[in-house]
């Protein structure tokens, strides 16, 4: 055997045992075929392509299969969301405080976190005109923002986005980085559509206080909130309606929404952790961190847990029954 050929192997460990003893010597040597003379490391293609294939796989092993359709249905949601709230920021950030009133500003903005919501603009205009590829590499560079936007406003000693703003976007854009490929032009313009909403209504009718507008108080503690509760109210419509017809993509895409969720109900949970359930309006940094944690780590706790419970009742089916795949709706046979 030779040392590709034994890497191949290793990378076929993806799958499940009984696959690869039934077709693993087929797949590696499909790729050893494919595989250029002298070449010694399978390429990132081949083993990004082995682990989603063994992934599938595991996923239909366990009777959820339909996971990664809803993945897709839960990114399409989050970057829905997080498009709209960045263009709810971007109209909030063009109303700086007056100079006289000594308060700390960027420039003819409120803060640094023009260039962050700025980029999530760029990620919807591109997911309008080049879904797939290019637009997930416009969410990782506007997730990269958001994160480098607190060290960068340290070091420059200039104002940004106050955490419970910023972490939402980061699990919204995390999610969202699963976006399929192809959509419906509608699915595409949407989050364009959504941004002008959103940053619309931020300029018209977001409370001033004279011409200044604070992310803190009544603005992100009512906008975060009623964010999450209206991608809840959706994401539940959606799959009751998918449940109709024994489509469970709905149930898995409100699993994946969830820590996004939690981190929108932020600045109100770790509130009432400072505020010893009081609800302190501006909870302090370890407040804030404490829940981001939990909120965080209970989350995607949920998704192994309910794949573990759908393999136990689902159980292993007989010989010959069959299972119907959602992605492509192609029925296959179980074998021993």
């Amino acid at each position: 055997m030779s040392e590709l050929e034994r890497r191949y192997h290793r990378l076929l460990r993806a799958y499940p045992a009984e696959y690869r003893r039934a077709r693993g010597a087929e797949i590696v040597g499909t790729y050893l075929d494919l595989a250029g003379p002298g070449r010694r490391w399978p390429s990132p293609a081949d083993a990004a392509d082995l682990v989603r294939g063994g992934l599938r796989q595991r996923l239909r092993a366990a009777g959820a299969a339909d996971l990664i359709p809803g993945v897709r249905l839960a990114a399409v949601l989050a970057f829905l969301t997080a498009t709209a709230l960045a263009g709810t920021w971007s109209g909030l950030e063009l109303h700086p405080p007056m100079a006289q009133w000594g308060v700390p500003h960027a420039g003819p903005f409120v803060s640094l976190g023009i260039g962050v919501w700025a980029a999530w603009l760029l990620a919807a205009a591109v997911h309008a005109a080049a879904p797939g590829r290019w637009t997930r590499r416009a969410v990782a560079l506007a997730l990269l923002l958001t994160v480098a936007v607190v060290p960068v406003a340290a070091l420059a000693g200039l104002p940004r986005p106050p955490l419970f703003v910023l972490l939402p976007q980061v699990g919204l854009g995390l999610v969202a980085l699963a976006l399929p490929e192809r959509l419906p032009a509608l699915i595409r313009t949407a989050p364009l559509l959504a941004v002008a909403a959103a940053g619309l209504t931020s300029v018209n009718l977001l409370p001033r206080y004279d011409s200044y507008v604070s992310y803190h108080g009544w603005t992100a503690s009512g906008i975060l909130p009623g964010a999450a509760v209206t991608l809840l109210g959706v994401v539940l419509l959606l799959g009751a309606g998918l449940a109709l017809r024994a489509d469970h993509r709905g149930g898995w895409a409100l699993l994946v929404l969830l820590p996004p969720v939690g981190l929108l109900f932020l600045q109100p949970l770790a509130g009432a952790l400072d505020g010893n359930m009081r609800g302190a309006p501006n909870p302090g940094w370890d407040a804030l961190a404490a829940t981001a944690v939990v909120v965080g780590l209970a989350g995607p706790a949920l998704l192994p847990l309910a794949i573990a419970l759908r393999k136990r009742l689902r159980g292993p089916g007989p010989v010959g029954t069959s299972d119907r795949c959602p992605t492509c709706g192609r029925t296959t046979e179980r074998v021993p």
